[in-house]
């Protein structure tokens, strides 16, 4: 027989299925803003330059686009334990309007219903730092504040790292990025996140906004998944020092100031001496002041190590990156391997 269902039974199942979809939807939107990130990051202010950065790493994959945050002339977040990430671009908004980080952060907390299991820091424009270590964020956590910095952790081997973080970063040399990185291996040093690491970012942003949001962000580097994510993270921090001091020396070249470009180009070669991307292009950059020698010899090993570099040299001139054509690059690609 064909189940029978009278008109209270139909009310009662489409409540229970409106309740149980509410209840679907009320987990998901749970899940998209508390999400699980123990770990231990970084929030400072270069005395000098002004520039604002967040460095973090973290058991959890693809950290990045989660807990830092940072906006160039504003401020930087933080944001982690049980993360809401709404804590980062509100936070952002209100030191844009003008609050310090103290007052941005505070009110946040103060709307929080779930401030106990948050953990937050913050520093603005003029290096004023505020932090929240709530006291259901899984033990070790804790957090440190010094002069333009706050260090912060939780889910730690031990209840070290904050304090081994903020003596690294304090006594670092370099700049930003360098320093925050500092921070970021001493925590590792001092036990780490005791499930282990998995990935890692920073995040630097200039002092002062221009007119050009895309140029205001220094760098913005993520490992998403790796076995050893603070020392991959440092490797890219250095590959891009090297593709910057690349630039620097192909605005040099193009404003007439050999000697300077000769000097950006060897600080890149000695950041990242086996890049072929990077000698290929300085090679060409001589050869186009008329240097052919010198980029020859540059471009040489380049291309023993793969030939497809050749053909692409071949390539340039149609193009306009290469300024040899006939005889000229016959002959240059001739004395080539």
């Amino acid at each position: 027989m064909s189940p029978r269902f009278t008109p209270s039974a139909l009310v009662i199942a489409f409540a229970l299925a409106a309740a149980a979809a509410a209840s679907s939807e009320q987990l998901a939107a749970r899940a998209a803003a508390d999400r699980p990130v123990h770990t231990y990051s970084i929030v400072a202010r270069d005395s000098v330059t002004g520039e604002l950065g967040v460095a973090v790493q973290s058991h959890w994959f693809s950290v990045g686009p989660v807990v830092p945050w940072a906006r160039a002339g504003v401020g930087a977040v933080a944001t982690q334990s049980l993360v809401l990430v709404s804590y980062g671009p509100l936070g952002l908004d209100l030191m844009e309007q003008g609050m310090s980080a103290r007052e941005a952060l505070e009110k946040l907390v103060d709307e929080d219903s779930h401030a106990s299991v948050r953990q937050v820091a913050m520093i603005d424009r003029d290096g004023n730092v505020a932090a929240h270590t709530g006291d259901s964020c899984i033990a070790h956590a804790s957090h440190r504040t010094g002069a333009g910095y706050s260090v912060q952790a939780n889910m730690m081997l031990t209840g070290r790292v904050p304090a081994a973080m903020a003596a690294a970063y304090e006594s670092a040399e370099g700049d930003l990025a360098e320093r925050m990185i500092a921070a970021l291996e001493a925590a590792e040093s001092a036990g780490g996140d005791i499930r282990g690491r998995q990935s890692a970012a920073i995040l630097v942003v200039r002092a002062v906004p221009s007119d050009e949001p895309w140029s205001d962000v220094i760098m913005d580097l993520r490992i998403e998944d790796h076995p050893q994510p603070v020392e991959e993270l440092r490797r890219l921090v250095r590959l891009a020092r090297a593709y910057e001091f690349e630039n620097l020396g192909d605005e040099a070249m193009a404003g007439g100031d050999l000697a300077a470009a000769m000097e950006a180009y060897g600080e890149a070669a000695k950041l990242a001496p086996d890049n072929l991307e990077l000698a290929f292009w300085q090679g060409v950059s001589l050869i186009n002041v008329g240097r052919d020698d010198e980029g020859i010899s540059i471009i040489t090993p380049v291309i023993e190590r793969d030939p497809n570099w050749k053909e692409l040299l071949g390539r340039l001139p149609r193009s306009g990156l290469l300024r040899a054509d006939g005889a000229r690059l016959e002959k240059i690609m001739s004395a080539l391997p």
